[in-house]
């Protein structure tokens, strides 16, 4: 069992989270850049962490970089032929797909209303998102750059994207007020206390969606 310092402090991260802004990695390849966006997603109380890959498989992650993040996040693969039908569900339910791209409708990132229930879709570092996902769009943002380069890394501009919804999102005051209901606290903080229970066995995998981590030697 953990002990009660522990348990308190679970309590308290719960009750920061904020389940009305969500990420989505669309075929975003780099393990390292995967580890580095689970710790900023973490970090402004993502809740719930997404991504579709070209593999269809369990994205691997470095816990020298997740420094433990990836244990306190809900993560789900979703499968390729499955993410557009995904993110429309997401817009059925009342989330804005914002979507970070280069065009001539793009404004920048500060501009969105983040305070309103939010899907934040990161795309490949080569190619962006793909352009299915990209034609579903809400709103399309770019990060202003005043140098040569036209890009930021995409662990670099998701952070960045992630921060400015923290800065609403606490003006709002929504960091003061648990944004999950009693019930939904429960039930995360019991897969989450298996979870710690058993880091130490973990090799550092993404599993699909809320199934239980097995002991791998």
């Amino acid at each position: 069992m953990l002990n009660e310092k522990r348990l308190e402090r679970i309590d308290e991260v719960l009750e920061r989270k904020q389940p009305s802004l969500q990420l989505f990695l669309d075929n975003v390849d780099s393990s390292q850049n995967i580890s580095a966006i689970i710790r900023s997603c973490d970090s402004v109380g993502v809740l719930n962490f997404y991504y579709a890959n070209r593999e269809e498989k369990e994205q691997k992650i470095h816990k020298t970089i997740t420094q433990g993040s990836h244990h306190w996040l809900q993560r789900e693969r979703i499968g390729s032929d499955h993410k557009v039908a995904f993110l429309k569900e997401k817009q059925h339910e009342g989330f804005q797909i914002v979507v970070t791209h280069l065009s001539e409708a793009s404004v920048s990132y500060r501009e969105v209303d983040y305070t309103q229930k939010t899907v934040v879709v990161m795309g490949n570092e080569k190619e962006g998102v793909s352009k299915e996902v990209l034609a579903l769009a809400d709103r399309v943002v770019i990060i202003p750059m005043q140098g040569m380069a036209q890009s930021l890394n995409v662990s670099v501009a998701t952070a960045l994207i992630l921060y400015e919804a923290e800065r609403q999102l606490e003006l709002a005051g929504n960091y003061e007020k648990a944004q999950l209901s009693l019930e939904e606290r429960e039930e995360i903080k019991q897969e989450w206390v298996y979870r710690d229970l058993i880091s130490r066995r973990s090799k550092g995998i993404i599993f699909t969606g809320r199934q239980k981590r097995k002991r791998r030697e």
